[in-house]
């Protein structure tokens, strides 16, 4: 069996014949070589029936005259051997086999479209002939894949990060693209929403029109458009299927307020052949070529021979701006021109097939295409659309793209867009569609457009209304949805940069896992409900950024703390890390005294072993502030009154805290421990539906010891009749409990933490990512605090164990460590200035003992010197 690859050759061999026996066209050399100058044959195949063809034809003309003309010397003239493509994939293809095989051209410029140029480019590498193209963009066609392909005009890939940059600064969020139906358009699709990605945007809906389509068709194409939301669009197609669409797109309102129009580089570059008035206000993307005298220059020649070779265009439409096609051809037709000055003698060696026309598989390689090749990657010039240097078989650009308004049938530059800058706009105002000058916020509310299905739960236990509360309307049968879980979804869905429709669905469920399955199957398009995100729930759907933090935690009887009878409650005011520290400091402030009183106060000298004494009566006698000596020394009274207030804010504090732990009776859960819980053999609660009860039994509890309740007041009824000893539920469930049954429970610290509750969407919904943004924007502000304040009642919550809870907690060293930097650092820097003048004193003596003595003597006859010198008074 043949191989298919092989198959579809060969067809490709006999249509190409085909098309070369029904189309040959005989050859009309434009350019004649000199007489000095040997013949340089190259082939030019463009449609000049449209735009671009005509725009290039007029540019490589003129190129090769001006090469020639400054490079007199020049030792090969390219001859130009023209063929018409008629934008036909089989013509262009025909065309190029009959300049390889019968005209023997190096190479060949064009065609037009990608859809061309990707026949025409196999056809090249097959030959080793270049097929540089000064007009394909597209990535369907690229070097890496048809080695003789050569594109001297940036790629499309460039284009879409400015795109999204102009997609962010506006804030819009959903963005459809209208392409072309074929290779050149689906090809920008993957940039595209790898750009948007980034700036967080998405595409909701592609919009593909075949260049063949109806104007019928493409009515119902952008009726289906008017159904959405999104009103940004992206349109990168041919100027032919521009125009038809805009057309349209005017007939039908869709160039009004509010609708934005973004055109991508190949239509920016060709808008002196639109109708001014079908674009009023859209915004182009193009490449920014570099302003200079000399495109300034050839822009006035190249419009003057443009109306020469055409003269039923329009000269207004052609002098208003010079196209970037028009540049790149130019510098396309310099380039191959300086590439042939490289290569030596040149033969015309022909390329007829050894046999017939139609056998490809025995088609002779150029003897000139790789070198010429070569030449072509190798050179580089100051071309008019800045500097000409191929990288990978492409036009090497850094990524300069200017942003462009239509206004009064002119593209005004409003903005440039850099790879290292983005953005930076002109002072100069933007009209949009509808000759409006508010920016358009990006999409509408839609009468036809789809409201989601989102299911609630059906039936809510009593005492939890504060979270969901569903009533229908008998009426109207519309559902009421009232609660801490819809004001915070509504508040989200303000936030979200699109209207969001939607009807809340009452579902009966036997637990919110059976929910979880119907948005898994498509039954429902998301779950609003206070729905605890767990891992096992997140395999199937797909969950928003939690709107309400969670725990596990236990309600349990209340029991007095006996911690406030024992016999060393005394200690319990301050943590031990306070009282080693607040020891320490006692003693080291007792030292610092009694240096600097020991030589000038009697009451703080004495024999060696009655030194000890003064240092440490001293110090705690100021814990009454009932020590008895009296200070002499400066620096030692300023030590100690800054010492007394520590004493006195740590005096005060202990006695605070200790009167609480005595006369507030302190309460504490009867059961605060999960493993305490576990090794009993007590009944436990928990609330039913929900999943607390899988993770008490993966935790190890017996089934049987598991009893479900469904309310606050079962709750109490099961806890006070001993019916259980403990509920072990979520926190926000247990704090509304706790908040309506003050007296007699109490809720331990959480035993750990859950996921949060969340709202859920099918697997790979955009909807979760847009409302976790939405839900972040909420939570950063108020509007989250004050709904939970307005369902919760959370500072009317008159229970008093948590302010009693708070009021013995013990006080640590982190409470008081700036008095004791502060007392440490006034007592060091007393202490150092005492040093010192003590120095200046003795210093000769202290000198002498230094340098008489070694090091160990020396320091015990200083201290003799500091003892033995009762006299000395101050200055």
């Amino acid at each position: 069996m043949k191989d298919p690859k092989t198959q579809q050759d060969t067809k490709k061999k006999h249509i190409f014949f085909l098309f070369y026996i029904m189309l040959h066209i005989p050859n009309p050399a434009s350019t004649q070589p000199t007489q000095t100058a040997a013949p340089f044959k190259v082939g030019l195949i463009l449609d000049t029936n449209y735009p671009i063809g005509q725009i290039a034809l007029t540019s490589i003309k003129i190129a090769i005259a001006d090469f020639y003309t400054v490079n007199t010397n020049s030792t090969k003239h390219l001859v130009v051997v023209q063929r018409n493509s008629s934008s036909n994939v089989l013509t262009a293809a025909s065309s190029a086999l009959e300049l390889i095989t019968g005209e023997s051209v190096h190479a060949i410029l064009g065609p037009d479209t990608a859809s061309e140029v990707a026949f025409v480019a196999d056809l090249g590498t097959k030959a080793n002939i270049p097929i540089i193209s000064y007009s394909v963009t597209s990535q369907s066609v690229a070097p890496s894949y048809v080695p003789f392909f050569v594109r001297a005009a940036p790629s499309d890939a460039l284009q879409v990060d400015a795109i999204a940059a102009l997609v962010h600064e506006y804030g819009w969020h959903r963005v459809v693209p209208i392409y072309e139906n074929d290779d050149h358009g689906v090809a920008l699709l993957p940039f595209l929403v790898d750009a948007l990605d980034n700036v967080e945007a998405v595409i909701p809906y592609r919009c593909g029109i075949r260049f063949s389509a109806t104007d019928d068709h493409i009515s119902s194409e952008l009726y289906r458009l008017q159904t959405l939301q999104t009103r940004v669009f992206v349109i990168h197609t041919c100027v032919q299927l521009a125009v038809r669409i805009f057309t349209v797109a005017n007939r039908i309102g869709m160039m009004s307020d509010g609708y934005v129009w973004i055109l991508t580089e190949g239509l920016t570059s060709l808008l002196g052949w639109i109708e001014s008035k079908s674009v009023q206000g859209v915004l182009g993307v193009s490449t920014k070529i570099p302003d200079s005298e000399r495109l300034n220059g050839f822009k006035r020649r190249w419009t003057r021979q443009f109306l020469t070779e055409n003269p039923v265009a329009d000269p207004s439409r052609v002098s208003s701006e010079l196209s970037n096609y028009a540049v790149w051809a130019y510098d396309a037709a310099w380039a191959l021109a300086l590439a042939a000055e490289h290569l030596g003698p040149v033969t015309n060696s022909t390329m007829r097939t050894s046999n017939r026309y139609d056998d490809l598989s025995t088609m002779a390689g150029s003897d000139t295409g790789k070198s010429l090749l070569q030449a072509i990657f190798s050179i580089q010039f100051d071309g008019l659309g800045g500097k000409f240097q191929l990288v990978n078989g492409e036009l090497y650009r850094t990524g300069a793209c200017r942003i462009v308004n239509v206004i009064d049938g002119k593209a005004q530059e409003i903005g440039v867009w850099t790879q290292n800058e983005g953005l930076k706009w002109r002072l100069r105002p933007v009209i949009w569609p509808g000759e409006s000058m508010v920016v358009p916020k990006g999409w509408d509310v839609t009468t036809s457009g789809k409201r989601l299905r989102l299911a609630v739960p059906g039936s809510v236990d009593p005492g939890f209304e504060s979270f969901l509360n569903l009533k229908v309307d008998k009426t109207t049968n519309r559902t009421l949805a009232k609660g801490f879980v819809f004001d915070m979804f509504e508040a989200a869905v303000r936030q979200l940069p699109y209207a969001l429709l939607f009807d809340y669905i009452p579902v009966e469920h036997d637990n919110y896992d059976s929910l979880v399955e119907l948005v898994a199957n498509g039954s429902y398009d998301g779950i609003v409900a206070d729905m605890t995100i767990t891992a096992e729930r997140s395999m199937f759907v797909d969950f928003t950024q939690p709107y309400k933090k969670t725990g596990i935690s236990i309600v349990a009887p209340a029991v007095t703390d006996k911690g406030s009878k024992c016999t060393w409650v005394f200690t319990k005011p301050l943590k031990p890390n306070l009282w080693v520290i607040s020891g320490a400091f006692f003693i080291l402030t007792g030292i610092v005294i009694w240096l600097m009183e020991h030589r000038v106060n009697e009451e703080f000298r004495g024999p060696w072993w009655r030194h000890h004494g003064p240092i440490i009566s001293f110090a705690f006698s100021t814990l009454a502030f009932s020590h008895s000596e009296k200070m002499r020394n400066n620096f030692s009274r300023v030590t100690l009154i800054v010492w007394l207030f520590v004493v006195f804010i740590l005096t005060s504090s202990y006695t605070a805290n200790l009167s609480s732990m005595l006369t507030v009776k302190q309460l504490k859960p009867s059961v605060s421990d999960i493993n305490d819980l576990k090794k009993s053999a007590a009944s436990v609660g928990y609330l039913q539906p929900s999943f607390v009860k899988d993770n008490l039994l993966k935790l190890g509890f017996d089934k049987s010891r598991l009893v479900p309740l469904k309310s606050p007041q079962e709750y109490a009824d099961a806890l006070s009749s001993g019916r259980v000893a403990a509920i072990v539920d979520e926190t926000p469930y247990l704090e509304v409990f706790i908040n309506d049954h003050c007296d007699g429970y109490e809720m331990s610290s959480e035993i750990y933490k859950t996921g949060g509750f969340g709202f859920v969407f099918p697997k790979g919904s955009m909807l979760a990512a847009d409302l976790s943004r939405a839900i972040l924007k909420i939570t950063e502000t108020d509007e989250s605090s004050s709904i939970q304040q307005k369902w919760f009642d959370l500072d009317q919550n008159t229970c008093s164990s948590g302010d009693s809870l708070l009021s013995s907690k013990q006080l640590g060293l982190d409470s008081f460590v700036g008095l004791f930097c502060i007392t440490g650092a006034i007592s060091s820097l007393c202490c150092i200035i005492f040093l010192i003048k003590f120095y200046i004193q003795n210093k000769d003596e202290l000198r002498e003992i230094v340098a008489n003595n070694p090091w160990r003597t020396s320091l015990h006859e200083i201290w003799k010197l500091f003892l033995r010198d009762p006299t000395l008074l101050l200055s």
